[in-house]
């Protein structure tokens, strides 16, 4: 008979109530999650934070194009790319401004006025 050691402590078997404790743990803390309203946080978070982002810079590049071409087109010089472009992060921010005004809507649709 040839034995194989490979060095390694042997697994003691699962325990049951280890695993029931595991699974009810996970249940409470989801149950907790969505009674708090914490469980979209982060997603919503960084969906919020990448909106916030690409307005700003959608205004920003929208304007100095438009800026840029009116000035080829009617030969002004730089003056309608800063005007334009002065614009177009003024109109970014307003749109930010607006989205961070909304309030947030109910998750599951139920208002708990008293």
């Amino acid at each position: 008979m040839e034995e194989k050691e490979s060095g390694q402590v042997p697994k003691l078997p699962e325990d049951a109530r280890l695993d029931s404790l595991e699974q009810r743990l996970e249940r409470a803390e989801t149950a907790e999650a969505k009674r708090t309203g914490r469980a979209p946080a982060a997603d919503a978070n960084e969906q919020l934070g990448n909106r916030v982002l690409s307005t700003l810079i959608g205004g920003l590049v929208g304007g100095a194009l438009i800026g840029w071409v009116l000035d080829r087109l009617f030969h002004t010089g730089h003056v309608l790319l800063i005007v334009f472009l002065v614009l177009g992060i003024v109109g970014g921010f307003w749109s930010i401004f607006k989205l961070a005004s909304q309030k947030p809507e109910a998750a599951d649709g139920d208002d708990q006025r008293k």
